[in-house]
């Protein structure tokens, strides 16, 4: 099913969509993508107007592990050595980036665990509304990045003045990374970072009308799995009005 574009309709209609989307992301990746030391549980932080998706361990990861262990628990994961990613571009920051991320800082962690690992964002027009919104849409994705935590962004939304390059063009300045010019032919954009040393952005520009490809989410610097992305669009999909799939195709 290829992408839509959301801008023919009413804010309220997209947050309704977004919500299901996350729904059956989380529901695809606890039905066996995930390896089982790890779970997906949707969330909505105070302040934020759409929940995201948190991928969280279940166990304490502090514990020390042995080979045998490790590989049980890489166990559905891919080796980003032995199946790079497969989209149309790679970008790794530049070397300040990196010194950046690496600054010390104090953590404060709960000895139970369930550590937050990784995050699936899916931009609304909400967070592009002002400058505001949108800085603090962007404070929140490098705050994580440089935590630790791996993202996949989803941006169904067009570029706006805010944002001339895309999300991603502004989430790699302000990580100090390099410049990032988007297509302008292909204005939307889905990015997964990865918290490796350089961090490393696997890009997928796609436009309105685009399929959706499955994107990668990192649990570990070195191994992923794989986003259904197309397949839970879908399902979402089926579940908007029949009198708004219209306006959102184009037929009034």
């Amino acid at each position: 099913m290829p992408m839509h574009d959301w801008t023919r309709v009413p804010d309220g209609i997209f947050h309704a969509f977004h919500n299901s989307w996350i729904t059956h992301l989380q529901e695809a990746l606890n039905a066996g993508l995930l390896p089982s030391s790890y779970y997906a549980l949707g969330e909505q932080r105070s302040g934020d107007i759409e929940p995201d998706l948190l991928t969280l361990r279940s166990e304490d990861s502090d514990e020390p592990v042995g080979r045998a262990a490790a590989e049980e628990e890489n166990g559905g994961m891919i080796a980003v050595a032995e199946a790079p990613p497969r989209v149309r571009l790679v970008e790794r920051a530049e070397e300040i980036a990196f010194y950046l991320s690496r600054q010390r800082r104090l953590a404060i962690r709960h000895v139970s665990g369930d550590r937050i690992v990784a995050l699936v964002e899916i931009v609304s027009a909400a967070n592009k509304h002002t400058a505001q919104t949108l800085e603090d849409f962007v404070d929140k994705i490098v705050a994580s990045l440089r935590e630790g935590i791996h993202l996949l962004v989803i941006d169904p939304q067009p570029p706006s003045r805010h944002d001339p390059d895309g999300i991603h063009g502004l989430i790699w300045e302000r990580l100090l990374a390099g410049r990032h010019r988007r297509s302008p032919e292909l204005p939307l954009t889905l990015v997964s970072y990865c918290v490796s040393s350089p961090i490393t952005a696997y890009v997928e520009p796609l436009s309105v009308g685009s399929p959706l490809i499955d994107m990668p989410i990192f649990l570990t610097p070195t191994h992923y799995i794989l986003a259904p992305l197309e397949e839970t669009y879908t399902q979402s999909w089926s579940g908007v009005p029949q009198r708004w799939r219209r306006v959102v195709e184009g037929g009034g």
